[in-house]
């Protein structure tokens, strides 16, 4: 896996598949690994380049407070480091947060932007998950177990659980064979989460920009969708209604389906 001085830290990425530069940003726990269902329909239009995150994966893990902006600026300086000028942008969850940060500090870099299961401003109810998430992060004290555990059933519908507990198993398999992300790191980036305001800086996004959410998602409900969609100026925006938080494994032909076509149309 390919890795490169970004500003102050090494952070690593892998590059997969060929045409213009879509730069993947991982949610919160994940590391570039995350978006594996996807990269294999994307990379046969797009030069698909997943990043570890500060704090995840083999990315450096540096203390200190961290956040959305500081995320984004990461990858601003990553995309510098491997001579890419412009690409389009995509995230879930904290990627989605630090991708809307992206755009409105570089906007020349970002040719597209896509926001799934995103927020402009953290309220209330997120903040009260995330306290817990944190509590049992800090009880279990490892983090493959924390996500699987704390996360999971807030990311995925009951009848996932219910009607396809293989599948559950194999993500649950498949976070735990990951780089494990120590709990204080888990701490740091889900600080970030709590805090992200990117509310000011919507307007300043320039680049088509495409929102989805989930219908059943709590977390990040479509209680968000009318602050992105009216804040963002050039958006469109789709509900994907048999799907929580984590659109992008519970059905995935539909999630890569529209989000594919979404992406193809901004290309060139």
């Amino acid at each position: 896996m390919p890795k490169v001085q970004a500003g102050s830290i090494t952070m690593n990425y892998e590059q997969q598949g060929s045409g213009e530069p879509l730069i993947l940003i991982p949610y919160l726990g994940a590391d570039n690994a995350c978006y594996a269902f996807q990269v294999a329909d994307y990379s046969k239009y797009f030069t698909c380049i997943s990043v570890d995150l500060r704090g995840t994966g083999e990315s450096d893990k540096p203390g200190g407070a961290c956040s959305t902006e500081m995320f984004a600026d990461d990858v601003a300086a990553l995309m510098q480091a491997i001579g890419i000028q412009k690409a389009h942008v995509f995230g879930l969850s904290l990627g989605a947060a630090s991708g809307m940060w992206l755009a409105a500090k570089y906007p020349d870099r970002v040719k597209s932007l896509s926001l799934h299961s995103g927020w402009h401003k953290s309220d209330a109810y997120l903040k009260a998950v995330l306290n817990g998430w944190q509590v049992m992060a800090k009880s279990i004290n490892n983090m493959p177990e924390a996500m699987i555990q704390a996360l999971f059933p807030w990311c995925f519908t009951p009848e996932l659980y219910v009607q396809k507990p293989d599948y559950i198993k194999a993500l649950c398999d498949f976070t735990r064979s990951r780089p494990k992300q120590s709990v204080d790191a888990f701490m740091r980036q889900s600080d970030a989460v709590m805090n992200h305001d990117a509310e000011a800086q919507l307007g300043k996004i320039r680049a088509p920009t495409q929102i989805t959410f989930g219908r059943h998602d709590v977390v990040c409900s479509p209680r968000f969708a009318d602050p992105l969609k009216n804040g963002i100026k050039n958006s469109e925006l789709h509900i994907f209604e048999d799907c929580s938080h984590a659109g992008l494994y519970e059905n995935v032909p539909a999630f890569n389906e529209k989000t594919l076509e979404f992406l193809r149309k901004q290309v060139g």
